[in-house]
């Protein structure tokens, strides 16, 4: 989790739908559920950016027309999202927290659960996420790898969902944070919603999951920030080398050409 993307598994159904905000510790807990529940977990930040191609790029046509206008557009949406989430035992992070609704109306028995933070820290984190995500090279570093060339893309894509949704996009505050507590206590049912802190361990999630604790297994300590940091990083590397190759074989060709010309 957080370092390659899960492979669907034939069979399973989405039993947890992760509605917490992004920088709320999403790795720990996609990580913590793929214990408990004994099978794959979309977790967005990793999917979209280390998963098939195919996927962030049913996540672009999703949000294209998003939100739904009429029946059949909704349909539509529903299809697409669940074409990405068949196969899993849960989705967390983006864009799984502003598709609450639909994930709702696809999987009924389905228990949300949001993960939290304190709100201070959690500003800070996603600010230095959005500096980040926002540097004017990315698009172009990232170009010649498959999955990464449409990061950018993905997040300008998110940009009015979250204005929509929260009234803000970039750097969120704890306003976009404060109001998505405030929506998904208007849209879930109490009996379906649950709120978890991963610092307090294996306790609060399987009281919610209505499960045994696991024995002798360390609850899982992600760190959100260190892991996104290493994946931009190495990406940025990537592509650049990937640049580094391209340029230096269309020199040779050109090289060559120019030799046999003259």
């Amino acid at each position: 989790m957080g370092q390659q993307a899960s492979v669907p598994r034939k069979g399973a159904k989405l039993r947890v739908i992760g509605a917490g905000m992004p920088r709320t510790g999403t790795a720990s807990f996609s990580r913590a559920l793929e214990i408990l529940l004994d099978g794959p977990v979309y977790h967005g930040g990793t999917q979209v950016t280390l998963g098939p191609e195919r996927g962030v790029k049913t996540w672009l046509e999703l949000f294209s027309h998003w939100p739904a206008q009429d029946e059949a557009t909704e349909k539509t949406n529903l299809e697409l999202i669940k074409s990405q989430t068949d196969g899993f035992v849960a989705m967390t992070d983006n864009p799984c927290l502003v598709l609450v609704p639909e994930l709702m109306k696809l999987y009924p028995e389905a228990l949300v659960i949001c993960t939290q933070r304190d709100v201070d820290s959690w500003e800070k984190s996603m600010e230095a996420v959005s500096n980040a995500a926002t540097m004017w090279f990315l698009r172009f570093v990232l170009f010649p790898l498959p999955t990464m060339r449409y990061f950018v893309q993905f997040i300008d894509s998110m940009r009015p969902v979250w204005l929509f949704r929260y009234g803000e996009t970039e750097p969120p505050t704890r306003k976009s944070y404060n109001r998505h507590v405030e929506w998904l206590k208007e849209i879930v049912p109490p009996e379906r919603l649950a709120f978890i802190d991963v610092k307090d361990g294996w306790e609060p999630l399987c009281k919610a999951l209505d499960l045994p604790v696991p024995k002798d297994v360390p609850f899982p300590n992600i760190n959100d920030s260190k892991a996104i940091d290493e994946l931009a990083k190495r990406q940025v590397q990537r592509g650049l080398t990937r640049w580094a190759v391209l340029l230096a074989v269309g020199g040779a060709s050109m090289a060559l050409a120019v030799r046999k010309w003259m």
